[in-house]
């Protein structure tokens, strides 16, 4: 789902919302139905708020399904089923089907992976669930993680990347010519002092996590700061704010994974929803829980099966877009 600056409704009003549509939708709902319905959405402003929500993300489904067509509509409903028996399979051995999926995963393919930016500009994109590597005309790699939008713009004072939308993970290259690479976001300017890095862009504000080298910052008002390798910072057009310690499994989903180290739940599977079209949500029931492991980001169902395994949760899906973790 994309970022929104808006706290989402209640979960609980949310999962009454997502009820009421799916029994709205059953072929036996007939008029009383639809009056207890209204009576409920009558009863509170946030009833109200959280309807909408569910048909943005109904709509959006859609969407995704019609600009996919026929062949890739199937895929984004393979990637969305509740059978818990075919996750189960999905799952196997655990460990062994999760070397098998990851032994699939990393075989390149030719339409997703290397592709050379040569030219001096060129836009690129990544769909929801979609992860490419793309090769820079001066050494350099990219890394477009789900859901992304950048430019590439080379010319003979710069080379720039702007970033619109999602994240990326760069590893610059050597530049004979000597000019600075720069990334260009809504809240600012980084530029990359030999080095590799990663930044993503909220709707509010963006972040940085610099593994190798260093990356200065400088925001669309002026403020500076310059990030040094193993560290972190969050971004806005006013101001940088420190963030601790850069956690070099960060940068895992460039391989297309999620590595969780005592991460809590709350936080897993909201990682997890960005890899898949429709609502991915969690109970605070159970979003307290810690997880361990490395899910694989392409696969979220597999990823929640496992879940399933190691902890005390259940997925529950009243609709083809719609999956809810809660207890057991």
């Amino acid at each position: 789902m994309p970022d929104s600056s808006a706290p989402l409704p209640d979960h609980r009003i949310l999962e009454q919302a997502a009820e009421w549509f799916a029994a709205l939708g059953d072929e036996d709902a007939g008029p009383d139905q639809q009056q207890r319905w209204r009576r409920w959405i009558e009863t509170d402003p946030e009833h109200g708020r959280a309807w909408r929500y569910v048909e943005q993300v109904s709509a959006r489904f859609q969407q995704a399904r019609g600009h996919a067509g026929r062949d890739g509509a199937g895929h984004i409903l393979q990637h969305t089923r509740s059978d818990r028996l075919t996750r189960r399979r999905l799952l196997g051995g655990g460990v062994a089907s999760l070397a098998a999926w990851l032994t699939w995963r990393h075989t390149p393919l030719p339409d997703a992976t290397g592709r050379l930016i040569a030219g001096l500009t060129a836009g690129q994109h990544t769909t929801t669930g979609e992860i490419r590597d793309l090769g820079l005309a001066d050494g350099g790699r990219l890394w477009l993680n789900s859901a992304t939008t950048v430019d590439v713009a080379y010319d003979n004072a710069l080379r720039r990347v702007t970033l619109h939308d999602g994240e990326i993970l760069i590893q610059t290259g050597a530049d004979p010519r000597r000019r600075p690479f720069v990334v260009d976001t809504r809240h600012g300017r980084l530029r990359a002092l030999g080095t590799r890095f990663t930044v993503r862009q909220h709707r509010d504000h963006g972040f940085l996590a610099v593994y190798q080298g260093s990356v200065a910052i400088r925001t669309r008002d002026g403020d500076e700061a310059v990030i040094e390798a193993g560290r972190q910072a969050t971004f806005q057009a006013a101001s940088v704010t420190p963030a601790g310690a850069a956690d070099p499994a960060r940068q895992a989903w460039s391989q297309g994974l999620i590595v969780a180290n005592d991460l809590p739940l709350g936080e897993l599977v909201e990682e997890l929803a960005r890899y898949r079209h429709g609502h991915l949500g969690v109970d605070p029931a159970v979003a307290h829980l810690r997880a361990l492991g490395t899910y694989p980001a392409g696969r979220p169902d597999l990823a929640l099966a496992m879940l399933e395994n190691a902890l005390p949760v259940r997925a529950r899906q009243p609709l083809p877009w719609w999956v809810t973790i809660g207890p057991a």
